[in-house]
């Protein structure tokens, strides 16, 4: 880990103490942008106040900002933690951090995205699956074959882990030899080694939340070349505010399974399309609204 990606952590992980007051998300992104405009250079030597003043940064912003990067003996205790786990950080400044993040979310992507699994296919061609946690049949036929297919067709599948509609389609898409990319709201401790791909923000070992569920859903949607609903609630959950949202910033081209549910029409009206199970037999030949090229 070379020394850019050790400051990047310090500034933005909690490193196992949530009382450590990392900076937001704004912060961050406020902080990178006056770096990159003023182009301060930074080579062989270590940020200082007369730096960060020159960034506009006030004098207790700058104060706060340098006692994070000072931290460094924490930051070796976590990541010797990590380690331990076979967990490992992908910060937003490392050369395998996903470009499709950076490209789609810009400075709102994730700052660190910890790992545990093969980091190796975390740039390969993917499509999503979203769906609820209970599921009418077909819904679950259509989950099953959207991780079939996948497979199938030489796609990583990304999930969320929830039950439902995602384990349905993980479990499909592993059952036929295929690669995931589960995105989890919870420590990664929490989950058996198995052949895919595990990622969570913020940290390794940080617990479930409704707020990390909710902001792991931009990364779900983010990653794929096309997301596929499985289901959703009208109005309501995480499905369909994942959506909806993904939907009005245009992240990436949306599909929800026709079944006759208004949440699939209003979804359509929003600038989804609907597709039955049998468009499901070959990716690239799916129509999407802005042409997408595959």
């Amino acid at each position: 880990m070379n020394q850019r990606e050790r400051g990047f952590l310090l500034l933005t992980s909690h490193l196992g103490d949530p009382e450590r007051r990392v900076l937001t998300v704004a912060q961050l992104r406020t902080l990178a942008m006056r770096m990159r405009d003023m182009e301060i250079p930074m080579e062989d030597r270590e940020l200082t106040e007369s730096d960060l003043l020159r960034l506009g940064c006030d004098r207790e912003m700058s104060a706060r900002i340098l006692s994070l990067l000072e931290q460094e003996d924490l930051l070796d205790g976590y990541l010797a933690r990590a380690a331990a786990q076979n967990c490992v950080p992908v910060t937003r400044v490392s050369d395998h951090y996903p470009q499709i993040l950076r490209q789609r979310l810009g400075l709102d992507s994730p700052g660190c995205l910890w790992a545990r699994g093969d980091v190796a296919i975390l740039n390969t061609p993917a499509i999503s699956l979203v769906g609820c946690r209970e599921l009418n049949e077909p819904n679950r036929e259509f989950a099953e074959a959207v991780g079939y297919q996948a497979a199938v067709q030489g796609l990583t599948l990304v999930s969320g882990n929830a039950r439902g509609a995602d384990r349905a389609a993980q479990e499909a898409c592993l059952k036929a030899g295929g690669r995931v990319i589960s995105i989890v709201a919870d420590s990664l401790n929490r989950f058996p080694p198995r052949n895919l791909l595990y990622l969570s923000e913020d940290g390794f070992d940080e617990e479930f939340s409704a707020q990390r569920a909710l902001s792991r859903n931009r990364c779900i949607h983010a990653l794929g070349r096309m997301v596929f609903v499985a289901q959703s609630d009208l109005q309501k959950g995480g499905t369909w505010s994942g959506t909806v949202k993904n939907l009005r910033f245009g992240w990436s081209p949306v599909a929800c399974f026709r079944d006759g549910s208004e949440a699939a029409a209003q979804l359509e009206q929003m600038g989804a399309y609907q597709i039955g199970l049998l468009d499901l037999r070959d990716f690239a030949c799916l129509q999407t609204p802005d042409n997408f090229l595959w």
